[in-house]
Order: structure tokens, then C-alpha cells, then sequence
């Protein structure tokens, strides 16, 4: 009797999205690995990669911010086998793309992924998204928070607030924003996905020395990353490694009663920090 093999659907191929592929990969000798990304050559890389070590890999080329986009693989994904797992890495960060260009892929990007994909995962499975830490330095109103959470992608970028700073072209905070809302859109997502025998959860790295950061390092906004990292309890930069970690114990069994929620991934930066305020307040 033939078995279909296990799908693990890889949305984004660069550091944490080529680690998490080789991570979950490891748990099954039946698996597939479905890779997508925005860039050919990222995605041959990953992919000579993975083959490489052994690893049945298929490649589709995608755009998050074209909801089309995102169907189709999804559902080529589907038809591989059982989709037990996605893992939606694709992102853009402030030194990479201006403030519309993030708030397209990070933050409507998201609400594509998570809807495709809710139609076609298996009884069982599980979608970890990749949100940031940079999302405590957005705090949406109420009345935005529950935009995030609860509108359609159609009306999803539709409001003041983004469109000012796409105006203003503030890259930083648009990617804080957009991360807060991926945050507030896993919680939202979760009976929906539930309803389907599903899970949904995120991860919140902090700096993580992927090329991304690397790149961030050498913008207008280096400084800034070297002391956040200097100030971080670890005293240093995590691995993609580390946050596959993470996503492997979210995507498995043991993880079975964990879904709507968010794990802080960040050497303790945010910890360190509202214990620094909180040490200052009682001065």
C-alpha cells in the first residue's frame, strides 16, 4: 500500500526559510519540500542546497502580494501529498524596500498566505508565520488592531494610518506595523484554522544574522541593530538555526495544544528592556 508523502510547504527561501526546510525535513523520510520565493536565484540555491543533502524539493516562483500567486502554490502544494506544515518566512525589511513596497509583502502578504493556505492544509497540520520582535515598536489603536485582525485582503491596506506612511515613506515603522498586524492576524486566525483541524502560530526573532540583517547592518540603520545587539542579555545575534528550532517544536506533536499564539525569540532583548524601565521607574 502506497502512503502520500508529507508535504512541508517553505514560503521564502532565504536564511530562516532554507534552515526551517532542512529542520523539518529531518522528521519524516517521506517529505517533500515545497520551496517559493520572490527571487529565481534564491530559490535555486535553496534548492541545490537541499538536494544536495538528499532532499526531495520542488521550486515555484511567488509573489505574496498577488493573492493568485499564493493560491496556486498552495495548491501545488496540496496536490504533492499531505500539506502537514507551511512555514510563511517571505519578508522585506526597511533597508530593502520603501513603505508601501513592505506593508504589499509583510502585511497583505501575510493575510494571503494564511487564507490560501487555510482552504488546503491537512487534519492535523500546522502554519507557523515569522513576525518580529519589531512589533512592540508599533501599537496600534483598538480601532486598527481589529482592522488587522479581522479585515479582507481586498480592504486589508485600506486605512489613514498606512497610507500616511507610505507618504512619508517611514520604511521602519511600516515594518513594525506590519509585523504587529501579522502578530494580531495569527490570534485572529486561529479558530478559523481550528475549524479545519489545523494550527496557527508565529514566531517573533529578534536580530537574527541572516543576509537580511547583514544587509540592515550596512544601511542608515546599523548602529542602531550593533547596540540593540550589544544590549541584548545573550550579548549577541541568534541563528537561523535557532529559529528553526522553534518552528520544528511548533510544527510537531508536542506542540499539539499550542495554537493562536506567539513565541518571543530574542536573546531577551524585549525582557531585558522592560526590566531596564522598570528598574529606572523605581529610581
Amino acid at each position: 500500500m502506497a502512503f502520500p508523502r508529507r508535504v512541508v510547504a517553505i514560503i521564502g527561501s532565504g536564511g530562516m526559510g532554507l534552515a526551517s526546510a532542512r529542520r523539518l525535513a529531518l522528521s519524516s523520510a517521506r517529505t517533500t519540500l515545497f520551496l517559493s520565493d520572490f527571487s529565481q536565484a534564491n530559490l535555486d540555491s535553496a534548492a541545490t542546497s537541499l538536494r544536495n543533502d538528499g532532499h526531495e524539493v520542488q521550486t515555484q516562483l511567488i509573489d505574496v502580494s498577488d493573492y493568485a500567486s499564493v493560491q496556486k502554490f498552495a495548491s501545488a502544494a496540496a496536490q504533492a501529498g499531505r500539506l502537514e506544515t507551511i512555514v510563511h518566512t517571505a519578508g522585506l525589511s526597511p533597508a530593502m524596500a520603501p513603505a508601501d513596497r513592505i506593508f504589499k509583502v509583510d502585511l497583505l502578504g501575510t493575510v494571503n498566505v494564511i487564507d490560501a493556505f487555510r482552504e488546503v492544509v491537512a487534519p492535523g497540520g500546522s502554519m507557523i508565520c515569522i513576525a518580529s520582535m519589531a512589533r512592540f515598536g508599533a501599537q496600534p489603536s483598538p480601532d486598527l488592531a481589529a482592522h488587522f485582525a479581522t479585515s479582507g485582503r481586498d480592504t486589508i491596506l485600506d486605512r489613514p494610518e498606512l497610507k500616511e506612511l507610505v507618504e512619508k515613506n517611514d520604511p521602519s515603522m511600516a515594518y513594525s506595523l506590519s509585523k504587529a498586524a501579522n502578530y494580531l492576524r495569527v490570534q485572529a486566525a486561529a479558530r478559523a484554522w481550528a475549524e479545519k483541524g489545523a494550527r496557527i502560530n508565529s514566531v517573533s526573532p529578534g536580530v537574527i544574522l541572516t543576509a537580511m540583517v547583514r544587509q540592515e547592518l550596512e544601511s542608515p540603520h546599523g548602529e542602531t541593530i550593533k547596540q540593540i545587539i550589544s544590549g541584548t542579555p545573550l550579548q549577541r545575534g541568534g541563528t537561523a538555526d535557532e529559529i528553526a528550532s522553534v518552528v520544528a517544536f511548533l510544527a510537531g506533536s508536542e506542540a499539539s495544544y499550542v495554537t493562536g499564539t506567539d513565541i518571543l525569540v530574542d536573546g531577551g532583548t524585549i525582557a531585558g528592556n522592560m526590566g531596564a524601565m522598570m528598574s529606572a521607574a523605581r529610581k
